[in-house]
């Protein structure tokens, strides 16, 4: 079943395959459960087979795909965010809403922004290597209301860097690509913890900063 894939996608108009990559790449950042790096290191092989041809415009546009469907989250998230926490924002009768404005009022919002806004861009900047959080960092970022130039270079440098290793990794094993996962965790797992270790004691300091600020209102 496989060989036959690879006999039709080598044969295949190169256009249709930069397609497919730019989809699948935007789909994954989109809808997360929609599997992106696995089509990525499966071009990288395609790649190794075809010579290397082609090897910038697949780069090129994995990574354009990944950023756009980044920036997607991340507007979409901007939008809901200034629906609830701007200066016009109304009360609002859904459950979600009430749960969120309860959990971060708008006063404890805005010191979130403040405390966390300068860190943004480097969690944008990481979020390709960081399993199970790329969608989560694209919500914050809209949260933070963080500029979307900077959103954007961010995402796309993390998405070039990424998409390198997905694609050479494919290229350099050839038919053992399948094999990848098990080298990229050695690249990410490392990275993952030490961003949760960040998070989680970001968390606490800013638990512990809201607690006093809220005293000192009293």
């Amino acid at each position: 079943m496989l060989d036959a894939v690879v006999l039709w996608l080598q044969s295949a108009d190169p256009s249709l395959l930069l397609f497919i990559l730019f989809i699948t790449a935007f789909l994954e950042n989109v809808f997360p459960p929609i599997p992106g790096d696995v089509p990525i290191a499966f071009a990288g092989y395609l790649l190794y087979l075809q010579g290397g041809e082609g090897f910038t415009q697949s780069l090129l546009w994995s990574s354009l795909g990944s950023s756009a469907g980044f920036m997607v989250v991340f507007w979409l998230s901007k939008t809901v965010g200034q629906k609830w926490y701007g200066s016009e924002a109304q009360p609002h009768s859904s459950r979600l809403a009430k749960q969120v404005l309860r959990l971060f009022p708008p006063s404890d919002m805005e010191l979130l922004r403040q405390k966390f806004a300068a860190h943004g861009y480097v969690a944008v900047l990481a979020n390709r290597f960081l399993f199970g959080s790329r969608a989560v960092i694209a919500v914050m970022a809209g949260m933070m209301h963080l500029h979307a130039a900077g959103v954007f270079a961010a995402s796309l440098v993390s998405a070039v860097l990424w998409n390198l290793l997905l694609l050479s990794g494919g290229f350099l094993l050839g038919s053992q690509w399948q094999d990848i996962g098990n080298y990229l965790v050695l690249y990410s797992a490392p990275v993952s913890l030490l961003f949760l270790g960040v998070i989680a004691f970001s968390v606490w300091s800013f638990m512990k900063q809201r607690k006093k600020h809220h005293h000192s209102d009293h």
